[in-house]
């Protein structure tokens, strides 16, 4: 059954089951709300992968729309516009999103360096931490930087566990220059090989991914602020979740060649009860500004200082 045929918490269920289970702590008319969101924006993934019956023409007509301020005649662009009028969502972001969706859509990814990384994680995740302070009625300017940062750290964990299936799909988002330029095809093959000097440089290059997310959770942690008090809980507790992946990584040996990582309910469980001690940030010292540094690869994107 195509995602569109689901419902928004359908689509979530099936698809995000991290954030499935954050949701559940945003109460039913924000995380209905949230699920809205998520549904659209994998509609977004769908029409680029061509998972959807002239998908890839259709998100061009609906980038067109966004651009153009029209509501075009898309019936997914159509079901989503009172949702996007409510919570007055920024076409540009939703225009970034789309870019980075179609970045995908080269015959081979192969990423040049981590400036380029990071502003691939911005396009397809940094955009959806901006969309959701608008879902999460956080409209302070200052939680921007924060949100773009928490979805970047979200997307960094992702490429990190999904190393090996991106490149059966021909995509290296690792940086050529973290790998000696080997391609997607060249992975594959180290997979083969754990004990290849390849091999051995993706591992080095999945630890500096885990690395670099941990910089961009710190800082989407301290945005937590901004946010109201049921929204920081479900936040939270969706980092922590999809952080875990990254710790599990590391527990075992960070051996992207065996496999994704998976996330129980039991962890899902603790990792909600550690996002409890997020609420100590809210009564601590003021935030004392967003790291500039983690931006510079940025600049000229929607909403980046």
């Amino acid at each position: 059954m195509s995602n569109e045929e689901l419902t928004s918490e359908q689509s979530l269920a099936a698809n995000g089951k991290s954030f499935h289970w954050a949701r559940r702590f945003l109460g039913h008319h924000m995380g209905g709300e949230a699920a809205s969101l998520y549904a659209f924006c994998r509609l977004l993934d769908d029409m680029a992968d061509g998972d959807i019956e002239n998908g890839p023409a259709r998100l061009a007509a609906i980038r067109a729309d966004l651009l153009a301020g029209r509501q075009g005649d898309d019936p997914a662009f159509r079901t989503f516009l009172p949702l996007m009028r409510e919570k007055r969502f920024p076409p540009d972001v939703l225009v970034a999103l789309i870019d980075g969706l179609l970045e995908d859509q080269a015959e081979e990814v192969a990423l040049a360096d981590e400036a380029a990384l990071l502003r691939y994680a911005y396009r397809v995740a940094g955009t959806v931490g901006l969309l959701m302070c608008h879902v999460l009625d956080c409209h302070a300017p200052a939680a921007r930087a924060h949100a773009i940062d928490l979805g970047i750290a979200m997307q960094l964990t992702n490429i990190a566990r999904d190393v090996l299936e991106d490149a059966g799909m021909n995509r290296r988002y690792i940086p050529a220059d973290w790998v000696g330029g080997a391609g997607p095809a060249d992975i594959r093959a180290a997979a083969q090989a754990p004990g290849s000097p390849l091999c051995r440089d993706v591992t080095d290059a999945v630890g500096r991914l885990l690395d670099l997310a941990e910089s961009f959770y710190a800082s989407g942690a301290i945005g937590y602020r901004y946010l109201p008090m049921r929204a920081h809980l479900a936040i939270a507790v969706a980092a922590r979740v999809y952080r875990q992946i990254g710790i599990q990584l590391r527990e075992h040996d960070l051996a992207w060649h065996d496999g994704r990582q998976v996330t129980s309910k039991a962890t899902k469980l603790r990792c909600s009860l550690l996002a409890l001690a997020s609420f100590r940030h809210r009564m601590g010292a003021p935030d004392a500004g967003h790291d500039r540094r983690l931006h510079v690869a940025l600049r000229g994107l929607p909403y980046v200082a």
